[in-house]
């Protein structure tokens, strides 16, 4: 079995398709084409690996294989001249972006934005984080992890204290009841939906799904309880009253461990009135109560994070699972990640905090950084900067005159992608991409990249598990591991600021030496130990793999919990803390004039912004309900055809009616470039993360 020697042997690596982390084992096969083709990769799930265990996905198996094929693949530097995108030598390209990123760096750093990715390694990640704070010294940097993580990384760490789920894949078939809030891991995370299927197989266990749509996750379910768009604080909070009023609460749990319990309960609202609001029937609220009494794990997705009050609403799920004692083994908050890398982003790319997880402004971090990366401390930006929806603000208000996207497709993946577009149009730009995304249509320089197959380093799962990604072959044409680029151009624009040999097991050892001491220490994972022990969870040392029969001692490397079954919290009286937030209305409810809600989701054939997967064709596929369409359609020529409009765009659509869609909701993938043309950029206001899940629109005629 290759390590990534590209010697036709079987290549053991990590799938980049989701963030479960399932293993792989990768074959490049040899081709008869011109040498401009590159040879195709015959890809199988990895026996050997203990997160999945041979198990894997049909998408990500497809999605790994067909990545090195097709037109869409970015093979020669290109520099736009005379309105046109040119191939160019990879010195003519590199002196274009060092030309406009170096006299900039001293005086003016904010005038330069970047943008990352939850796809590029943990080690690419580290790197552009280290670049943009350190090497430019840039306020204006986030990443594509915080329009779909954001929320549950700020419900985190106000509930402990630090980020990232207290449980692991091994409580999984420990739990009891599953609750899954707001995602659709059927479609999303198909083998971890396995696990979870053989979990509630059992007698006295069961799934329970809370989802306005009749997701494939539902179908699964043992009860789907449906409620209102945008309306989970109140249902959680109804849940949570209920269980109060019947005297359910883990008192001793809550008083030794929890802090803000009380100023939360008097603050509940009644249960019945919540309910209500979120168009849910008592015999629900009742079930879910029942159900928290059992051993517990409560997943969520984008459902809960991409909302206004996305962190307000992932802090009341977490405050369930405190006040009824789901946590510990079997139990627990799960927030289910979609990027396969957006663990490993928030773990080292600098970009919410810095790297161990301190904010910008921490005078003692901010010193332990700058000695690592000998840059003055000064250099450091005080802030997280102004999150993607204020970055691209940035520049349509001029303050950013130039952007460098890497693995990233901001004109279709932004919310409200008609002035992000003019925006890309507007600001001198720099894509790192492996393919031709609608994204690259508005750059200056283009630089190619590898993607997965190509590239080595690690990903970390969304359970907290570190493996290593390897080779199978080397990227098409002239293309670049993005590490490689990354680090040519810092070194370029401020010489010697990094080491450009981009070793990988060095990136990731200098990550791991930042978070020592911290709550997300990994420096117990080394390049040597993922080789001899393969992958390794952060922040304990055991190792990685679960079967029913373990004891969570042994395998379920609980977070926070200590060696005599107690917690201690990363928090300043190490108590974990209950929120008091509640339910408000959405940004844009339906009126006169817009009087349907649009919500997006997931295909289960598709992939992100749709570049991999091809995306969706000429026309939006969108879904109602036959109610809406037979009384939301009523003049339209082709009862098929219609115009989906907000306050933001016009899209022309393909109307469809399924009875799984509530009535008055517009359900659309958001693989499809023409999706976010309608959706909202307005925030939440403490993890910045927009609001894709809610927005007022109608149905015209086309």
């Amino acid at each position: 079995m290759s390590d990534g020697t590209g010697n036709g042997e079987p290549t053991r690596t990590t799938c980049g398709r989701c963030a479960v982390g399932c293993g792989l084992q990768t074959t490049a096969t040899s081709t008869d084409e011109p040498s401009e083709t590159p040879p195709s990769i015959r890809v199988t799930g990895d026996p050997g690996h203990p997160v999945s265990r041979g198990r894997a996905c049909r998408r990500g198996v497809e999605e790994t294989a067909g990545s090195r094929s097709g037109a869409d693949r970015i093979r020669r530097p290109l520099v736009r001249r005379n309105g046109d995108l040119t191939p160019v030598s990879w010195e003519v390209a590199l002196d274009a972006v060092t030309t406009r990123l170096r006299p900039r760096l001293d005086t003016e750093p904010d005038r330069i934005g970047v943008f990352g990715s939850g796809q590029t390694t943990t080690e690419a990640a580290y790197l552009l984080g280290k670049t943009a704070r350190g090497v430019i010294g840039t306020r204006n940097y986030d990443a594509n992890t915080t329009l779909c993580m954001a929320s549950a990384v700020t419900a985190y760490r106000g509930a402990f204290g630090a980020d990232a789920p207290p449980p692991t894949y091994a409580d999984i078939p420990r739990a009891d009841t599953h609750v899954v809030w707001g995602a659709n891991p059927a479609v999303s995370h198909p083998v971890l939906f396995s696990w979870i299927r053989e979990s509630t197989a059992d007698d006295g266990s069961e799934l329970i799904v809370v989802d306005p749509v009749r997701t494939r996750t539902a179908d699964g379910a043992d009860r789907h309880v449906q409620l209102d768009p945008d309306t989970d604080i109140a249902l959680a909070r109804a849940v949570l009253a209920t269980v109060v009023a019947r005297g359910d609460v883990a008192d001793e749990f809550v008083e030794t461990h929890t802090t803000g319990f009380a100023a939360l309960r008097d603050r509940l609202p009644d249960p019945e009135t919540a309910a209500e609001t979120a168009g849910v029937d008592p015999a629900s609220v009742s079930h879910l109560a029942d159900a928290l009494t059992h051993p517990t794990l409560v997943s969520w997705g984008m459902g809960i994070n991409q909302s206004v009050q996305g962190t307000a609403a992932a802090r009341a799920l977490i405050d369930l699972c405190l006040a009824t004692g789901n946590l510990g083994p079997g139990t627990g908050p799960f927030s289910l990640t979609g990027q396969a890398n957006s663990m490993g982003a928030r773990l080292g790319a600098s970009k919410g905090r810095l790297p161990g997880g301190a904010a910008f402004n921490d005078p003692s971090a901010r010193q332990r950084v700058a000695t690592a990366w000998e840059v003055p401390p000064a250099r450091l930006p005080t802030d997280p900067g102004p999150g993607p929806v204020g970055l691209f603000e940035s520049i349509a208000a001029g303050e950013v005159d130039t952007l460098w996207t890497v693995a990233a497709n901001p004109a279709v993946g932004m919310p409200n992608t008609t002035p992000v577009r003019t925006a890309l149009d507007d600001v001198f730009l720099v894509v790192q991409d492996a393919f031709r995304t609608p994204t690259v249509e508005y750059a200056d320089v283009v630089l190619p990249a590898a993607t997965w197959g190509e590239t080595s380093g690690t990903l970390v799962s969304m359970d907290r598990t570190v493996s290593r990604v390897r080779p199978s072959c080397d990227p098409p044409g002239d293309a670049r591991r993005d590490a490689s680029i990354i680090a040519e151009v810092a070194g370029r624009i401020r010489p010697n600021s990094v080491d450009e040999t981009v070793d990988p097991a060095a990136l990731f050892a200098e990550l791991a030496g930042l978070t020592a001491g911290t709550p997300v220490d990994c420096t117990h994972v080394t390049y040597a130990r993922l080789a001899s022990d393969g992958p390794v969870r952060w922040p304990r040392t055991a190792a990685v793999g679960f079967d029913r029969d373990d004891s969570p001692s042994q395998r379920s490397e609980y977070r926070y919990r200590d060696p005599d079954g107690g917690f201690t919290f990363p928090t300043a009286d190490g108590s974990a803390r209950f929120s008091t937030g509640r339910h408000r209305s959405p940004p844009e409810p339906p009126d006169d004039r817009f009087p349907l809600v649009l919500t997006t989701a997931r295909r289960s054939d598709a992939y992100n912004t749709g570049v991999r997967s091809g995306g969706d064709g000429e026309l939006l596929p969108v879904r109602v309900a036959p109610t809406t369409r037979n009384a939301f359609t009523d003049g339209i020529d082709e009862a098929d055809r219609a115009a989906v409009v907000s306050r933001r765009g016009r899209v022309d659509a393909r109307v469809v009616a399924d009875d799984r869609v509530p009535s008055g909701v517009v359900w659309a993938p958001i693989h499809h470039p023409d999706t976010n043309v309608l959706t909202l950029d307005a925030v939440d206001p403490d993890s910045g993360e927009p609001a894709y899940k809610s927005c007022a629109v109608r149905l015209d005629r086309n």
